[in-house]
């Protein structure tokens, strides 16, 4: 059975995000998957690296559990508001904490980073404001190259896969409930595919 887990990204546990990695996550479990949500709200942790780089800072234990929440999963959902271009402080300091060098990525003789994290696929459920023709064209996907390029391929997911929500502002309940009905879809489908990736080949023999 694949394991997926959900990581619920956003503050606030009455949120559209909230409720659409709730739905994504009953589609998936539905589905065949054995599913685990982790709300980042839920966790005990200092979000600041207050040496940057150049110090320990002893990761507290319910960063120590998300580390083994992901190390046991075949597939992330992550579930994220845009906000400001980016993403809410509390993911932020969730990639800071939890992403450590030498679990998450490692640097190369050569230089160049290896992720260390390869073999997870990831469906990221981002909500926006703004239409996502103005995120595209105006302001060049800040949000999904921070997120796919910079951080989830960085540290060896593949492949990443973006769903959107919005606009958010000013939305309708019938609109919302069509997004939550998405957000089924799209767990259950990908609970297929990965429930066919762990499918043995067939022998030609």
């Amino acid at each position: 059975m694949s394991a997926v887990l959900v990581i619920d990204a956003h503050p606030d546990p009455g949120s559209l995000c909230a409720a659409l990695a709730g739905r994504y996550a009953e589609s998936a479990r539905q589905a065949g998957a054995d599913v685990t949500v982790l709300a980042l709200r839920d966790l005990r942790f200092d979000p600041l690296l207050h040496q940057g780089y150049r110090g320990e800072q002893p990761l507290e234990p319910d960063l120590r559990h998300a580390q083994r929440l992901i190390d046991a999963s075949t597939h992330l959902c992550l579930v994220t508001p845009l906000w400001w271009g980016s993403v809410p402080a509390l993911l932020k300091g969730f990639f800071d904490r939890a992403f450590q060098r030498g679990w998450a990525y490692r640097y190369q003789p050569n230089g160049d980073p290896l992720g260390l994290l390869g073999g997870r696929s990831v469906r990221v459920l981002l909500t926006t404001d703004s239409p996502g023709w103005y995120l595209r064209l105006l302001q060049g996907d800040p949000t999904v190259r921070q997120l796919v390029r910079s951080t989830l391929r960085f540290c060896g997911f593949k492949p990443v896969r973006v769903t959107r929500f919005g606009p958010v502002h000013d939305s309708t309940p019938p609109a919302r409930a069509g997004w939550l009905d998405r957000a089924a879809a799209v767990g259950a489908r990908d609970a297929a595919r990965l429930r066919r990736r762990a499918e043995p080949v067939a022998s030609a023999g």
